[in-house]
Parts: C-alpha cells; sequence; structure tokens
C-alpha cells in the first residue's frame, strides 16, 4: 500500500501514535517503520509491557536512532487498556493534541493513518471502521468475523452508541476528548475498552466520525484474544447497558 503524497497535519497540532506491545519482537520495527514512513511528521510511543522476547530492547534501539520514536517501558503484563490509558497521559503530559491507537501486529495499516487524521478535522474522535462501505477484513475465518460483527451489534444495541465498528481500536482522539470523557475512571482492561472509550465519548456529546479501514490479520507473533476476554466484554456491556436504562428509568445520572 503507498503512502498519500500529501501528509502535512500541522493545523492538528503533535501527533502521537500509541503502540502497545507484549512479546511483539517479530512486528514491533515493522510497524514502527511504517508508521515513520506513512506519515513522517508524526510521533510514535512504544508502551510495552516487560515483553520477555526483547521487544522493549528492540524499540530502545529504534528510540535512540530516531528523535520521533519514544519508549514505555512498564512493569508487566496490565492489559490493552491500560497501556494506552498510561501512553494517553503521557501523550497530554508532553504536550501532544491528537493521540491515536494502533496495533502492533500490522493489522492496522500505517498508511491508513492519514485517513484518520483528515477526518479528525471535523470530528473528536475518528474511527477506522471495518464495518462501513469500503471498510473489510482480510484473512478472518468466519467465526471470527461473527465474533467482532456479532460484538459491535451487540454493543451498539445495549448501550445506544451509533458506530458500526465500535469495538474497532484504530482510532484518533482530539486530546479534549480524552480530558473530556473521564478517562481516569476507565477500569476496562480488554476487548470492551474500545466500547468503553466510544460510549463516553458519544454520552459526552462529541463527534465520532468513522473512516473505512482494511483490517489484516497478523502474520507474525501470537494475537492477544482469548475467551476470558470476550467473557469480560459480554459481562461489562450487558452491566453497562441495564445500568443505564435503570438510571434513565428512575431519573437519575451516572456511569
Amino acid at each position: 500500500m503507498t503512502a498519500p503524497e500529501e501528509t502535512t497535519f500541522a493545523d492538528l497540532g503533535k501527533v502521537l501514535v500509541i503502540i502497545p506491545t507484549y512479546n511483539e519482537a517479530e512486528n514491533v520495527e515493522r510497524i514502527v517503520s511504517r508508521v515513520r514512513a506513512a506519515v513522517p511528521e508524526v510521533h510514535v510511543l512504544v508502551a510495552d509491557d516487560n515483553s520477555p522476547d526483547g521487544t522493549g530492547d528492540i524499540a530502545d534501539k529504534l528510540a535512540a536512532t530516531d528523535d520521533h520514536v519514544q519508549v514505555m517501558h512498564r512493569k508487566g503484563k496490565e492489559g490493552l487498556g491500560a497501556a494506552y490509558l498510561a501512553g494517553f497521559r503521557w501523550g497530554i503530559d508532553h504536550g501532544y493534541s491528537v493521540l491515536v491507537e494502533m496495533d502492533a501486529d500490522g493489522s492496522h495499516q500505517p498508511e491508513e493513518l492519514h485517513r484518520l487524521l483528515t477526518a479528525l478535522r471535523g470530528a473528536d474522535l475518528v474511527q477506522g471502521s471495518r464495518w462501513v462501505p469500503g471498510g473489510k477484513v482480510v484473512n478472518w475465518p468466519k467465526s471470527r468475523l461473527l465474533i467482532s460483527r456479532g460484538g459491535s451489534f451487540y454493543s451498539r444495541m445495549m448501550l445506544g452508541v451509533p458506530i458500526k465498528d465500535v469495538t474497532g481500536g484504530y482510532r484518533a482522539f482530539r486530546k479534549e476528548t480524552l480530558l473530556g470523557i473521564g478517562m481516569d475512571e476507565v477500569a476496562s482492561a480488554g476487548y470492551c475498552f474500545q466500547v468503553d472509550l466510544a460510549w463516553r465519548t458519544v454520552k459526552a456529546g462529541f463527534k465520532v466520525v468513522e473512516v473505512p479501514i482494511t483490517f489484516i490479520e497478523r502474520e507474525f507473533g501470537a494475537s492477544k484474544m482469548s475467551r476470558n476476554i470476550l467473557v469480560e466484554a459480554l459481562f461489562r456491556v450487558t452491566g453497562w447497558g441495564i445500568n443505564s436504562r435503570i438510571q434513565k428509568l428512575t431519573g437519575k445520572t451516572g456511569r
């Protein structure tokens, strides 16, 4: 995939792409290089959860030769959500105006980052979407497709979130959006972390725009998806939806 010729987004302010890693030694150099080539002005933060395979060391070597690359070494594996939240806080503290979520395994195409940043000029959150016209998934079995599409549909119905790909993890936030949604109150760590952030964004009245992306299943390394992550998501989304309906009936507000 060829990067676009026009990659200037200075009007958005400083952009930070956060890439959480755990045992991504086969992928981290490749994905960071692709981000830097696709949109050279953006900065990258690799948030490594003390990977035993040496991912953090590889990231340190990248940072040593590129001042647009930083590394956050975390104590251990605490989940995707915790890594992103730590990255958001780091980015906001260091003066970044746009915070982007991107997987380390190459499933999110860095060459499509310009689409998200372009759309952010008219939005508060841009969701890279597999389920809008033009979006697609490559190399997924039908069972995985069913789980993902079913999860998005169930979350939309339970929470009233008008986002087609509410579980998707390729996103660009404005700093003000993250500061306005109670980011420090987010407790979900796994699959439902993305649902949580999207729901908070919609409830806070921020504008969400979806742009089509091509999601490609990883070529190297092992997927972090597990049954426990899916069960956590199901229970949390169900609980949020029930509580929200009770609050509407009783006239109360809150989570």
